[in-house]
Parts: C-alpha cells; sequence; structure tokens
C-alpha cells in the first residue's frame, strides 16, 4: 500500500514539475540574452566608460548630456522623418496592392505576390548597395530622368535629399511585407457585408470607408506599430547609402548614432544611454498609437 502511494506521489510530483521543465529552456535565454544584457545596459547607463576597463560613476549625466547633444537632436529627427515618410507612403500601397491581388479579375497572382514579396527577401546591405547606384549622381537610373527635365538632384551628397531618397529605398523593401498583411485580413472579410451593401445601394467606395477600413482596424494597427517600431531601429539602409550618415550627419538615425558612440568611439555608457531612451521612445509612440487607433480602450 505504502509502496503504491509513493509511486502515486512521484508521478504527481513529476506531472507538476513537467511544465516548468518544458518552459524552463525560454526563460534560460530569455535571461542570458535579454534580461541580463537590458540589466547591465541600464547600469552602464550611469557609467562613463571608455572601452571595458575603465569606468566612471557619473549618475544621470549621460542623460543630461544626451538632451544637449545637437547631433542626438538632428539623428532622432533624421529618424522620425523616416518612420513618418514611410508610414504615409507604405500604407496605401501595401493596402492597394493588397485589394489589387484580392480582386477577382487579377490574373496571375501568386507570381504577382512573390514579385511584391520578393524586396523583403533580400539583405537590407544588397539593397543600399542596389539604390546606392540607382541614386548615383552622374550614372543614377532615377537621376537620369531627372536630368532628361534639365534637373541634376544629388540624391546622396545633398543634405535635403538624403532622407527622401532613404525613404524610397524602405518603401520599396517593404511594401510587399506589410501587404501579405492586409491580404490576409481583406480575406478574412465576410462576403455577406458586401453584398448586404450592395443590396442597399453602396458603391465601392462607401463599401471601403464602412465595411473594409473598419474591418481591416486591427491589421492596420498592427502594420502601423511594427512600422514604426522597425523605422526607429533603423540602421543598415542609411549606414551604407550615406555612407555613415554623410553630409553633415544628414543620413544619421539614432541606432547609427549609437553604433558610432558604443563602436567606434568606444563611449559604451553614452551608447547605453541612447539604448534606453530609444526604448523609452518606441514605448510611449506604440502605447500611443495603440490607443488612438482604438486598441486599448477604457473599461
Amino acid at each position: 500500500m505504502n509502496s503504491e502511494r509513493n509511486r502515486y506521489n512521484f508521478w504527481h510530483q513529476q506531472q507538476k514539475i513537467a511544465p516548468y521543465l518544458f518552459i524552463a529552456p525560454f526563460y534560460i535565454l530569455f535571461i542570458v540574452f535579454m534580461g541580463y544584457p537590458l540589466i547591465s545596459s541600464l547600469i552602464m547607463s550611469f557609467y562613463e566608460m571608455r572601452g571595458f576597463q575603465s569606468r566612471i560613476f557619473v549618475g544621470i549625466s549621460n542623460f543630461t548630456d544626451l538632451l544637449r547633444d545637437p547631433i542626438f537632436w538632428k539623428s532622432l529627427w533624421n529618424t522620425t522623418y523616416f518612420a513618418l515618410g514611410t508610414l504615409i507612403l507604405q500604407l496605401p500601397i501595401a493596402l492597394g496592392l493588397a485589394i489589387l491581388l484580392n480582386a477577382k479579375f487579377v490574373k496571375g497572382k501568386n507570381f504577382l505576390r512573390l514579385a511584391f514579396f520578393a524586396p523583403v527577401l533580400v539583405a537590407g546591405v544588397f539593397v543600399a548597395i542596389i539604390f546606392n547606384l540607382i541614386f548615383d549622381q552622374r550614372a543614377g537610373l532615377i537621376n537620369n530622368e531627372f536630368i532628361l527635365f534639365g534637373k541634376e538632384i544629388g540624391w546622396l551628397s545633398k543634405g535635403e535629399y538624403v532622407m527622401p531618397a532613404v525613404i524610397l529605398t524602405g518603401v520599396w523593401q517593404w511594401a510587399g511585407f506589410n501587404m501579405i498583411f492586409f491580404l490576409a485580413g481583406l480575406q478574412g472579410i465576410r462576403q455577406e457585408l458586401y453584398e448586404a451593401a450592395a443590396v442597399d445601394g453602396a458603391n465601392w467606395w462607401q463599401s471601403f470607408v464602412h465595411i473594409t477600413l473598419p474591418s481591416l482596424r486591427p491589421v492596420i494597427a498592427f502594420v502601423v506599430v511594427v512600422s514604426m517600431i522597425g523605422s526607429f531601429q533603423l540602421f543598415d539602409l542609411p549606414y551604407i547609402l550615406t555612407n555613415g550618415g554623410e553630409p553633415a550627419d544628414a543620413g544619421s538615425t539614432i541606432v547609427m548614432y549609437l553604433y558610432k558612440n558604443g563602436f567606434q568611439f568606444m563611449r559604451l555608457g553614452y551608447a547605453a544611454t541612447i539604448g534606453w531612451v530609444l526604448f523609452i521612445i518606441i514605448a510611449i509612440i506604440s502605447i500611443a498609437q495603440l490607443k488612438l487607433l482604438g486598441i486599448f480602450r477604457e473599461e
């Protein structure tokens, strides 16, 4: 009797422990690769560090210095400019492509999906190299078109054209990615709603405004938030297109400035401060967007 009770208790304990053993690898990896670096970077932000050997506690001086840093504010403006520019262009383009591919009269949909999604599969480094050639002032494909009208634009040599060039590159690369989400959302809308609207005399635009857009609100919220987060983490495209932010930091972004401080100037504490300020900015923007789009509601 005791042996059976002991066997039952043993298997009961195993059943209680088993779920924790299955999820343990995730938490171990999260602590090692996410939790520890986050805490370490927060601690580093309160130190003046020239490499890993020199460490002087400075409190919040890194944060106050950052607020007075003109290059940081220029990088923040460039990043915000890119985020808003790509969002304004990319959202309607991605939605328009999704509507086109969802239409019944369009043929070769599988090929078109692949064609529109293909830029996402290309590494950002190669995209930047390709568009560096396209925006070349002398032999670039886009610049040659402007030369025909008597205007030569230095896309990557004049400060006012640098970020528009980066925005066009980002839209080309990621519009197809967001198109997939909109296409999935469109295919999830019940056709009965459109049929009922047609019976009531609604035209295409009225059905789009009163059925399609409200039904796509969760998808739009997701695309907007993910696009903004990705835009504020921008690094590879402007770094290669502008050769590290030239001219005069016109193409510098927050992540690029973080990289320069951390790996070129070896100001690790200052770089950690930039990283945490970037985290706070992204968190505030994401929460504000979700509230504006009605995802977070007051009970």
